[in-house]
């Protein structure tokens, strides 16, 4: 497979620098021949499809002649998706994005990401999703930063997820420049309904007594500690008190957030190998209210 890849990605770059045109048949032998891609999950298709007997287009020749794509961003797409049966949709969807800000360099990386976009229906399955941001008050360029850093976020829906998800950033973080900045860094928090796992997850911790502040920095850094149920952010409180922790202490945040990367087998693993290295119990519970954030390191580490 890779000989066939590095006669490709040859074949390709050739066709580009000497502007002739791709070898279609020597590609179809080379890439082509595997099996069929699975089917993707992604709810993009379009109705309208060509008859049988309309002919395929190779979707790396595709996106390198009419869409000026690296041979690599292409070569990557088609790994996916070999052929397009219909490049009017493909070109229509990667025509707006560009309209809508997208660079080059974003928008190969939103197709080799997510090649289903090629087949995606542009009014139903793109456009609601930029107007959801726009609506929002982003810009373009704001929202092909974000698209470009997580294109996954296109599978959400419009309405059920995106919109109130970013309302609820909004809400939480107090403008659109918070927003973006949490979205650059994790697109997570668009899959979930933040009213029912962030908003109340903050107002637990509020509730202990822990800053404003040091929660909207963890908001930025680890964005899945707040997508935890409350019945479990309470139990990590819980086993946090148990070892004694001064909930007055700045690390008392860290000490919940650190218990709830790991399961109860990798916690008594953790202990273990302290105590493998000396450490008493007692010491160990002192080490953890020192610098719980250490316990996060690999055994590997924590050893040297």
């Amino acid at each position: 497979m890779n000989k066939r890849l590095i006669s490709l990605s040859f074949s390709l770059r050739s066709s580009v620098q000497l502007h002739r045109p791709p070898l279609y048949h020597s590609i179809s032998i080379l890439f082509y021949s595997s099996s069929k891609p699975k089917r993707s999950k992604f709810n993009f298709v379009s109705k309208d499809r060509r008859s049988k007997s309309t002919p395929k287009v190779a979707v790396a020749e595709y996106l390198i002649n009419q869409h000026q794509f690296s041979p690599e961003a292409a070569l990557k797409a088609s790994s996916s998706i070999a052929f397009l049966k219909n490049t009017a949709e493909a070109d229509s969807v990667l025509s707006f994005l560009k309209e809508s800000g997208f660079s080059k360099t974003q928008l190969e990386e939103v197709v080799k990401r997510i090649p289903r976009i090629l087949r995606a229906n542009l009014d139903t399955a793109i456009k609601p999703k930029i107007k959801i941001f726009q609506d929002s008050g982003f810009s373009n360029s704001d929202i092909a930063d974000v698209i470009s850093s997580d294109p996954w976020i296109l599978r959400r829906s419009a309405d059920n997820r995106l919109g109130p998800a970013i309302l609820a950033l909004k809400n939480i973080l107090g403008s659109n420049a918070g927003v973006l900045k949490v979205l650059k860094l994790s697109g997570w928090y668009l899959k979930y309904d933040l009213e029912k796992t962030m908003i109340p997850n903050i107002e637990v911790l509020k509730s202990l007594g822990i800053s404003s502040s040091q929660i909207f920095n963890y908001i930025c850094h680890f964005p899945r500690f707040y997508l935890h149920t409350q019945e479990s952010i309470m139990d990590f409180v819980r086993r946090v008190d148990e070892m004694g922790f001064d909930r007055k202490s700045k690390m008392f945040l860290s000490a919940i957030r650190t218990i709830s990367s790991m399961s109860l087998e990798t916690w008594e693993r953790k202990i273990k190998l302290f105590q493998s290295l000396g450490f008493s119990e007692k010491g160990v519970l002192t080490a953890f209210r020192r610098a719980p954030q250490c316990f996060v390191y690999l055994r590997r580490r924590l050893r040297r």
